[in-house]
C-alpha cells in the first residue's frame, strides 16, 4: 500500500512562483517539497495555537469564572484602547 497521494492542486501565479523559486534556489529538489514543508508548518502553527487557547486562554476563562471581579467592561476596555491610541509611539529604528 502506498504512503503517499498524488494530488493536482491550483495555485496563484505568485504562490505558482515563489514554490518554483524555492526549487530553482536549490533550498528544495521538487514543488511537493515546498507544498510539504507548508502544509507542516501549517500544522505546528495550528498546533501552536490549540495549546495556547487551552493552557492560556482557557485557564484564564476559569479564573474569571472563579471570580468575576476579575472582568474588566467593554467600556473600560474601549477607554484604555482610546488612551493608548491617544499616545506617540516610540520611534524604531525600522520603523517604515
Amino acid at each position: 500500500m502506498r504512503s503517499t497521494q498524488q494530488f493536482s492542486i491550483t495555485l496563484p501565479n505568485e504562490m505558482a512562483d515563489a514554490v518554483r523559486a524555492k526549487v530553482a534556489s536549490g533550498e528544495y529538489a521538487t514543488e511537493s517539497e515546498v507544498i510539504r514543508d507548508g502544509l507542516r508548518a501549517l500544522q505546528a502553527r495550528d498546533q501552536a495555537v490549540e495549546e495556547w487557547l487551552r493552557r492560556d486562554v482557557a485557564a484564564a476563562f476559569d479564573a474569571m469564572k472563579a471570580d468575576p471581579s476579575r472582568a474588566v467592561s467593554t467600556d473600560r476596555v474601549k477607554a484604555r484602547l482610546a488612551a493608548a491610541a491617544k499616545k506617540p509611539r516610540a520611534r524604531t529604528s525600522n520603523a517604515l
